[in-house]
């Protein structure tokens, strides 16, 4: 099939479809539009008819009077991409598509949406005068696409650790390695339809659960243990055992530590805030110090 049967191919089901959507009773084939690029939709010549229309592939229509809308293409929030049509002339203002907008006020487009086929219209737009027929950006969609464009992980344990040696009533020293997909700052942008919006998260808290039915929270990333401190408690995030995990089934704890990123987001005129989750466990053994008498 050549261009020009693929222009008239596609002409013809607009055609099709404007009969069908808007109620017409008949729909004359005088009046199509020269060839070009682009599709149009124009005023065709009608005999019994609500509304009369003609469609074609390009450039002015006949007894239009002027250049119809040009296509524009939106994906902004589906992956279908949708043609927008303007309809020139407007329908007659009894027409109930309008369903109460004012005629005078608004442009009315065809819709057709797909994932590359041309066999799924979405229907009728009716925008302010001006306006784009597109969807309109929503500035909290793009936080939540840059947020999951984010890797945010769970904390990064140093301690406690599998590996490692602990006692019961001595103090336990907790804390957390700090990177941006670990801790943060993590910053990430998305755009769409002119729009930018730019979010950054950070760990805001860390609730550790000790295995022992006690949980800890900390505000932040915990205190790294020196030598020197002896048998001090952390400062910022510690915990005391008061039983050993041998009579556990598996003797050990199952330590979790679970974080909560705060997201800042701000872009479009707006701004705003959201939360994510995340785990990170461990199995820590804590036994007791044996008295040789």
């Amino acid at each position: 099939m050549d261009a020009h049967e693929t222009d008239r191919t596609r002409a013809d089901l607009l055609t099709r479809r404007l009969a069908v959507l808007t109620g017409a009773l008949v729909l004359a084939a005088a009046g199509a539009a020269h060839a070009g690029d682009g599709p149009v939709v124009g005023a065709g010549a009608c005999q019994v008819i609500r509304f009369c229309v003609s469609a074609g592939t390009g450039g002015r229509t006949a007894g239009s009077g002027g250049q119809a809308g040009g296509t524009q293409t939106s994906s902004n929030h589906s992956k279908l991409t949708c043609r927008y049509t303007k309809l020139v002339p407007k329908p007659p203002a009894a027409w109930p598509g309008w369903n109460g907008a004012d005629p005078a006020k608004n442009d009315v487009y065809l819709a057709e949406c797909s994932d590359g086929a041309l066999d799924n219209p979405d229907g009728f737009v009716i925008v302010p005068i001006g306006q784009d027929p597109a969807p309109q950006v929503d500035p909290q969609e793009l936080a939540r696409r840059a947020v999951d464009s984010m890797t945010l992980l769970g904390p990064d344990i140093a301690s406690p650790r599998t590996a490692g040696t602990y006692t019961v009533g001595v103090p336990m020293w907790m804390w957390v390695n700090r990177s941006a997909e670990t801790y943060g700052p993590n910053t990430a942008t998305a755009s769409a339809g002119g729009i930018t919006v730019t979010a950054t998260a950070t760990v805001s808290k860390i609730v550790w659960r000790m295995g022992d039915g006690s949980s800890v929270t900390c505000s932040g990333p915990g205190t790294p243990y020196q030598a020197s401190e002896g048998m001090a408690e952390s400062p910022t995030c510690g915990h005391v055992y008061a039983q050993t995990s041998a009579g556990t089934a598996t003797g050990t704890y199952p330590v979790s530590a679970t974080s909560t990123w705060t997201i800042d987001w701000q872009g479009g005129g707006q701004s705003g805030r959201v939360t994510e989750v995340r785990q990170t466990s461990e199995q820590v053994a804590v036994g007791e110090i044996q008295v040789v008498r």
